[in-house]
C-alpha cells in the first residue's frame, strides 16, 4: 500500500518501509529483551497491557474530548470521528484528563512496570507528565531523537507508545528508523543534533519533516506497523522516530510515558506535583528556531 509519510510517499511493505519485528515472545527475559533492544533500537510488545484496560482509557479520552467540542456531532463518540473543523483538545500533560482512573490504569499499570523492571533488572520509576496526543487528520510526527526533549537525567530512559485503539497505518502509526541509534552513518546526527537541548538552545526539536531525505543522508530503513490496542512500542532515546500521516477522518490517540531505572537521576521538567514542562517556549525571549537553522553549523 501506498503511505503518506510526513512529506514522503513510500510503499509499505518495501525497503524504505518494512515492518516492526514483534519482541513480544521475549516477555519475562531480562537478558533476551536487552540483546534485541541493541540490535534493533526498539521493542514492539503486543498485547503487552490489556486490551480490555485500554479501551476503557480510550473511552475515557474519548468521552473528555466530546466534552471539549472535539468529536463530529451526532456520531458515535467510540469511533473518534473529527469534527468538521477539527477541532482540537490538547490533552499533554493536563492531569484531569492524563490522571483519571481510567487512562492511568494503562500508563501506570502493573504491565508497564513489571515489563521494565524485567528489562532493567532493577525497580523503575516513570515521569509524571504524560504526552496523551489526539492526532488529527494530515498530521503526522516529524523525525526526531527524543533526548533533545529529555536529555537532562538518566542515560538509560526509554519511551512507551501506547496506542489507545486499533490503529491502520494511514491514520498515523509510529515508525522507528532502525539503525538510527547504533549504525556510523547517523554518528554525527547523535554527536551534533543529538546533543542538543530544545530549552537551552531555543529550538523546535524535530529534526526533518522529510523521512525519506533521512535514509538519503543517513542510512537506515524506517519500519512501521498497525497496532492494535494493548500494544506497546518502546525506544530509546537515540532512536530517531516519526510517524506516518494520518488522511482518515478519525483521531488518532496514542499517549508517550517514559520510563527509568529508579535509582537513577531523573529530568526535573517531567516529574512532581506540577512538572515545569518545556519552559523557553514561554520565557518571553522570542520565537524558538527551527532545527534547519542549526544544520549547516553541525554540517548535517
Amino acid at each position: 500500500m501506498q503511505v503518506r509519510f510526513g512529506h514522503s510517499v513510500m510503499e509499505h511493505p518495501s525497503e524504505q518501509l518494512g515492518e516492526l519485528r514483534d519482541s513480544s515472545g521475549l516477555l519475562g527475559d531480562h537478558e533476551a529483551l536487552q540483546q534485541r533492544m541493541d540490535e534493533d533500537g526498539y521493542l514492539l510488545m503486543r498485547g503487552l497491557i490489556d486490551r480490555e484496560k485500554v479501551l476503557a482509557g480510550r473511552r475515557r479520552i474519548l468521552e473528555h474530548m466530546a466534552e471539549h467540542e472535539g468529536l463530529e456531532p451526532g456520531s458515535r463518540p467510540l469511533d473518534g470521528v473529527m469534527g468538521q473543523y477539527g477541532k482540537s483538545v490538547g490533552m499533554m500533560g493536563r492531569k484531569p484528563i492524563t490522571h483519571t482512573d481510567e487512562v492511568k490504569a494503562v500508563l501506570e499499570g502493573e504491565e508497564l512496570f513489571g515489563f521494565y523492571e524485567t528489562f532493567f533488572g532493577e525497580p523503575t520509576r516513570t515521569f509524571d507528565y504524560k504526552w496523551l496526543r489526539a492526532v488529527g487528520n494530515e498530521e503526522f510526527t516529524g523525525c526526531h531523537y527524543d533526548v533533545v526533549y529529555m536529555g537532562r537525567g538518566s542515560g538509560n530512559l526509554y519511551t512507551a507508545w501506547i496506542p489507545f485503539g486499533d490503529i491502520p497505518i494511514d491514520q498515523g502509526t509510529l515508525a522507528i528508523c532502525v539503525g538510527s541509534h547504533n549504525e556510523p552513518g547517523f554518528q554525527k546526527l547523535r554527536d551534533t543534533y543529538g546533543k542538543a537541548d530544545v530549552d537551552r538552545d531555543r529550538l523546535v526539536g524535530w529534526f526533518s519533516d522529510d523521512p525519506q531525505e533521512i535514509l538519503d543522508k543517513f542510512g537506515g530503513r524506517w519500519k512501521t506497523t498497525e497496532f492494535r490496542a494493548g500494544d506497546v512500542l518502546t525506544f530509546g532515546m537515540y532512536t530517531l522516530h516519526a510517524s506516518t500521516t494520518n488522511t482518515t477522518d478519525k483521531w488518532r490517540l496514542s499517549c508517550d510515558v517514559r520510563f527509568q531505572p529508579a535509582v537513577d537521576p531523573v529530568d526535573e521538567r517531567w516529574v512532581g506535583e506540577n512538572p515545569i514542562n518545556h519552559y523557553a517556549q514561554r520565557d518571553g525571549a522570542g520565537e524558538l528556531a527551527q532545527v534547519a537553522s542549526r544544520r549547516a553549523e553541525w554540517g548535517v
